[in-house]
């Protein structure tokens, strides 16, 4: 089953200024609210803020990007509408910069490389069909990876992306023959036990949208053998 987060007292903030916070999401969490009705991490984050600062009234939080449910790092949040317009810019002209790892059990075609494919979503399997090239309804996707190092059993892969298509990162690596571990949705052959994928959103770069200072944000990978072993290796 997937953890959720209940209370704010679970958040895990590892960045905060009068204009953005940002979190490092568990496994689990949803980020905006779904069919499921289980709690955002949007409304969690209101709730946290309204008790820190005691305010009267809505608390004002934007939601600026998203990760998918099973994925673990680095989600941000705008504090203040003109954060959140400012920020929605940044990532319509590419000027974020976010870096995420990800634990492939097969050994990559390259070391490194660029990936380019196209992508369509199928929004009632709500995945994503990988095309080598373009077809009606298809977006373009781009991202590089590079092999860190190699575990026992697994690949440890550090992937930027170009773009930022719906599982983009997940079936793109599945295409090439290297699902994620535990993403049965796009291939590997056995789930984790926590119900989650070996994909973590580490590190985010960008110029303040209020502020205009470089920031850059890292996220640790939730706890795990794994992932603590990779973490000993970097």
């Amino acid at each position: 089953m997937s953890r959720v987060v209940t209370n704010a007292s679970n958040l895990q903030v590892i960045y905060e200024d009068n204009h953005l916070l940002v979190v490092n999401k568990r496994i689990g969490d949803i980020v905006q609210g779904d069919k499921t009705n289980d709690p955002p991490l949007s409304e969690i984050i209101k709730a946290y803020l309204k008790k820190k600062y005691d305010k009267p009234g809505e608390v004002f939080l934007g939601v600026i990007h998203r990760l998918d449910r099973p994925t673990s790092g680095i989600v941000v949040f705008a504090k203040t509408s003109k954060a959140l317009s400012r920020m929605n810019q940044l990532f319509q002209e590419k000027k974020i910069d976010k870096t995420y790892w990800a634990l492939v059990k097969e050994n990559p075609p390259k070391q490194n490389d660029t990936l380019i494919h196209w992508l369509k979503k199928n929004p009632k399997t709500n995945t994503s069909k990988v095309y080598p090239k373009e077809v009606n309804g298809s977006k373009k996707a781009i991202l590089h990876y590079n092999t860190i190092f190699k575990l026992d059993a697994y690949n440890l892969l550090e992937i930027t992306l170009e773009t930022g298509r719906s599982h983009q990162i997940r079936s793109q690596l599945s295409y090439i023959g290297c699902p994620i571990k535990g993403d049965l949705k796009y291939g590997f052959n056995r789930s984790n036990p926590d119900g989650g994928i070996h994909l973590h959103a580490k590190k985010i770069k960008f110029i303040h949208p209020v502020s205009k200072t470089p920031i850059t944000v890292s996220a640790k990978p939730p706890e795990d053998v794994l992932w603590d072993e990779c973490l000993k290796k970097y």
